[in-house]
């Protein structure tokens, strides 16, 4: 998996922070710290997997299309399509290396097994298992003490 997936997951996140509230690609690019344009192509992929759900003009932006509760992160993994989350080497072995003869289908059982492993996994936690998780690791500043 990349980059897309966990910024997939923070735009989830705040759409699930403010429920009834439509946000727009500026405000969630703003409080990711990317590009609007970055934004909108990650929607697509959300969109096309009814993930979520817009409306344009005004007081248009973006919501949840189902609750955060009822989106796992392994629905997000499908809808971004992503590809096996470790990937072979693209080289060929010599025909005579003897350990390269074999290593891509050994690995290819490895890779094959890790995967199913992370779709289990991320099939048991939800954006607002994530949210919630996020939410107890905010460090609020102290007040300045006057002296």
């Amino acid at each position: 998996m990349n980059s897309r997936f966990s910024l997939a997951v923070h735009i989830l996140s705040l759409l699930a922070q403010q429920p009834e509230d439509r946000l727009t690609s500026e405000f969630l690019a703003m409080s990711i710290g990317t590009n609007a344009v970055v934004i909108r192509r990650l929607m697509a992929y959300l969109r096309k997997a009814d993930l979520v759900t817009s409306k344009g003009a005004a007081g248009g932006g973006w919501m949840l299309a189902r609750p955060a509760a009822k989106i796992s992160l392994a629905m997000v993994r499908v809808a971004l399509e992503e590809e096996v989350a470790l990937r072979m080497h693209k080289n060929r072995p010599h025909p005579d290396c003897s350990v390269g003869q074999g290593l891509n289908d050994a690995l290819g059982l490895v890779y094959g097994h890790v995967d199913t492993v992370i779709d289990e996994a991320l099939g048991q936690m939800s954006v607002a298992d994530v949210l919630a998780d996020a939410l107890t690791k905010v460090r609020v500043p102290e007040k300045t003490k006057r002296t």
